[in-house]
């Protein structure tokens, strides 16, 4: 499944600039939320702030998946953070329902728990995945965040 645009957060500019997140170096994870998750671009910055998360059973644990292979590239005027696809399997039982996915990074940087990066909705109606199935998530061909801006 291509998922689909990821919306930074406001606070993540802020935490690009101030060193909170560094993308070259972070350990970033994935939280599956259910629809009744509605995003406050302004107001979340943590995870803490995230609602609707699965909850650990059949596969998926509360937290998320880590993001494997992440890269920070830089390209001309364009700079890009994207990882591997990400896999998620169900097992001993359903995995859902959800729609939409979180971005985190996995650490405590300047009194920040777990700062946000982005969210995206994965389908206009709800995800299960059943028993014994797999479902890919796979980032844009762009990356999972693109940032360019004109050369000097």
């Amino acid at each position: 499944m291509a998922a689909g645009n990821v919306i930074v957060y406001d606070s993540f500019k802020k935490f690009i600039g101030d060193g909170t997140i560094n993308l070259a170096t972070g350990s970033f994870k994935v939280a599956l939320l259910a629809n009744s998750y509605t995003p406050d671009l302004n107001a979340h910055t943590v995870y803490a702030d995230l609602t609707g998360e699965l909850s650990t059973s059949h596969g998926y644990t509360a937290g998320g998946s880590a993001l494997a292979g992440t890269v920070w590239t830089e390209s001309g005027s364009t700079t890009t953070f994207d990882a591997d696809d990400l896999d998620i399997t169900a097992a001993g039982g359903a995995i859902g329902p959800f729609r939409k996915l979180a971005i985190y990074l996995n650490a405590t940087v300047n009194a920040h728990v777990k700062p946000l990066l982005g969210y995206c909705v994965l389908d206009a109606s709800d995800i299960t995945i059943s028993d014994g199935n797999t479902l890919t998530v796979r980032w844009n061909a762009a990356g999972i965040v693109t940032l360019s801006g004109a050369t000097a």
